[in-house]
């Protein structure tokens, strides 16, 4: 049996997933730790020294736990703010220095088409499905029914959202409006590309979305057996946008479910899934904790998406 471990270090988190074969996965470990790796990448293009330092012990860390189970095969990959930055190659060299394992920059093709495949391999929802996922700088979008058939990133992400127009605590109304104008622009690009009207399921992943399935189901404490699967409908969707955007952070930070990190871009990444959910007329969104993930877990086992690593 081939046990596998993969790292997806993304804008606003970092996250480890160690697991062994089967339909579904099997879980051994499965966590996520804020590390905002892409502050203010969008303003400057150039890794923050903080933020790097963080992410790479964050990944040293994993790469211990990773150790400790016994995983032969491993893959650590990065998406945006890597992608983004100058000066990527000192997360390149930090990694290589504390794990021994060539980190490599997924395109935003890939991340979506890895990230669609994760998300589908354990929801029961009818296709062709619309996967998005939306990141810190990027949100993915991937058309498909057994595969993914159409793909768009766009630079769309609920750090960077946040970063350019949502300064005040909480937001004012001209920088709802603002933002929402941003969100708005960037689906348009969707047209003749993603046929997002062609999707009879929403299925959005990470995050923004699995935050707001835990609090539509009121949830004390984030818990996501529970809100894997769950359906949010539109209304209640633009409802949560609206009274996270009347919060405060301090807040917005106090509700059970929310990750300590994820409170301050909790609004724009709302938004972004609200104007999806309104714009293409869907009634509710299917949330899948399953994700991209999953799909480079998949990849390793099954060999055919990209190349192994050892630690």
């Amino acid at each position: 049996m081939t046990r596998v471990a993969v790292v997806d270090a993304g804008t606003n988190s970092v996250r480890l997933l160690v697991a062994d074969p089967g339909d579904p996965l099997r879980y051994l470990d499965r966590r996520t730790t804020i590390t905002r790796l892409g502050a203010g990448v969008d303003r400057n293009g150039h890794l923050d020294d903080a933020a790097l330092a963080r992410t790479l012990d964050c990944i040293a860390g994993y790469a211990r736990r990773w150790e400790e189970l016994g995983a032969a095969r491993t893959r650590v990959t990065a998406t945006s703010a890597i992608r983004d930055a100058a000066d990527r190659e000192r997360f390149f060299a930090g990694v290589r220095e504390r794990t021994g394992v060539d980190a490599e920059v997924l395109t935003g093709e890939d991340e979506a088409a890895v990230g669609f495949r994760g998300a589908t391999s354990s929801v029961a929802g009818e296709p062709p499905y619309l996967v998005v996922d939306i990141g810190g700088g990027s949100t993915e979008f991937v058309l498909g029914s057994a595969e993914p058939e159409a793909v768009v990133s766009r630079q769309l992400g609920c750090v960077r959202l946040t970063e350019r127009r949502l300064r005040s605590d909480p937001p004012t109304g001209e920088e709802m409006a603002a933002a929402e104008t941003d969100v708005d622009t960037e689906l348009d690009a969707l047209a003749g590309v993603v046929d997002a009207g062609a999707a009879r399921t929403l299925v959005g992943v990470a995050g923004t979305v699995t935050t707001l399935g835990a609090l539509h189901l009121e949830l004390d404490e984030y818990d996501a057996q529970r809100i894997h699967g769950t359906r949010v409908p539109a209304g209640a969707v633009r409802a949560l946008t609206d009274r996270l955007a009347d919060m405060r952070v301090a807040e917005i930070a106090a509700l059970g479910p929310m990750a300590p990190g994820r409170e301050d871009v909790m609004v724009a990444g709302a938004l972004i899934l609200a104007r999806v959910v309104e714009r293409f007329g869907f009634g509710d969104v299917l949330v899948s904790e399953a994700d991209i993930l999953d799909g480079l877990a998949l990849g390793l086992l099954d060999h055919t998406d990209g190349p192994l690593t050892a630690p």
